[in-house]
Order: structure tokens, then sequence, then C-alpha cells
């Protein structure tokens, strides 16, 4: 499902995608599913890395990979690694990650940076400079699967312009006629930045 999704956002010229495949509140669900859920991960990448490579896939991991089995963070090391030159579309998948861990930890830094000894108040561009995805644009389209009309502390800073598409259909089902489906709604809409519509 995921390679045919990658696949259909490249072939309709998506330069960047994100999957939320593990929040930071994920860890309170049973030992048992977040145990299958690191194995899945690690299959994917093992198994999935010949059609990255196809398909011109850079893959990046943001969010707090230190917390997993050494296994799985050397598998996401070794394929963001030897993706790192792909250029058709950058496949972003967040994983033990969260909107508000995300802030935290461009606050952090900002603290510990020559820039907090020189300036005297944070910025905006000092927070967004310091985000898990500050070298990639901010998000045109969320797209929330399941019915839940909610973003789930996912980019919490970098949606704030985003367009929001609610599905009933659940991500598993989710497939690449759902997915053009988002983007004919996209193509309709007006973006105007808390400016005024534009005139003709």
């Amino acid at each position: 499902m995921v390679r045919d999704l990658v696949e259909s956002c490249a072939r309709s010229g998506v330069r960047y995608l994100t999957l939320f495949a593990f929040s930071t509140e994920n860890w309170k669900r049973p030992a048992d599913e977040v145990s299958t859920l690191m194995g899945l991960f690690v299959q994917y990448l093992q198994k999935e890395f010949a059609n990255l490579e196809r398909l011109g896939v850079r893959l990046k991991v943001i969010g707090d990979v230190d917390s997993f089995p050494g296994e799985l963070r050397e598998r996401i090391r070794d394929t963001e690694r030897r993706t790192r030159d792909n250029d058709t579309i950058t496949l972003i998948v967040a994983a033990n990650y969260g909107g508000r861990w995300d802030i935290v930890q461009s606050v952090n830094r900002w603290l510990q940076s020559a820039s907090a000894q020189s300036a005297p108040h944070m910025q905006e561009q000092d927070i967004a400079a310091g985000l898990s995805t500050a070298e990639w644009p901010e998000p045109d389209l969320l797209i929330r699967t399941g019915g839940e009309q909610r973003i789930s502390n996912f980019l919490l800073w970098q949606c704030a312009y985003s367009e929001l598409y609610f599905t009933d259909v659940l991500w598993p089902d989710f497939k690449t006629e759902d997915l053009h489906a988002a983007l004919r709604w996209y193509a309709t809409r007006e973006r105007r930045f808390g400016a005024l519509p534009a005139t003709t």
C-alpha cells in the first residue's frame, strides 16, 4: 500500500510525502503491539529498499529514534544513507514523533546555541530552523484518515496553513484513488495564508 501511494505521489509531482508511522503516545499501547510495529518497520526497510531505489525515493525518518531497538536504528540510518542522493520524492517517516516534542526540541536547541546568547528574544524563524523538518517546505495538504477530525499532535507548527482533508477511509484501506480524491479536493482550494481573496 505504501509503495503504491509513494509511486502515485511521485507520478503526480508531489516532492515530499510525510507518513505518521508511530507517535510518542503510541508507547502507551500494549507491549506486544509495540513490538509488532517495530518488527514491521524493520521488515519494511529490508523489503522495500530496492523499490525505494527504483522510484528514486529519498528516505528520512524524523522523531526520537534513539528510543528504538538497536537493529531498527541501524536499519534506519543505513537506508537514509543509501538513499540520500535520490531526488524524485522525499519520503519522510515520522516515527516516535510528536509535534509538541518537536517544538520543545527546537526550543532547547536554540537555548543551547550561540543564537540564544546574542538574541534577546526567540523569533518564529528560530523555532522553525530547529524543527526536525527544517530542510523541507511546510506541508500544503494534511490528509487525516479513519473519520477522525483532529491532527493528533502531528506537525503542529508546520501545519499552521496546511489544507486539512478528512476522510472516513481507514488507513489500511487508503488506496491511490483515495489519494487522488484528496488531491482533486486540494486543487479546488484557494490558499491565501491569511491574505484577502485574489481579485481579477
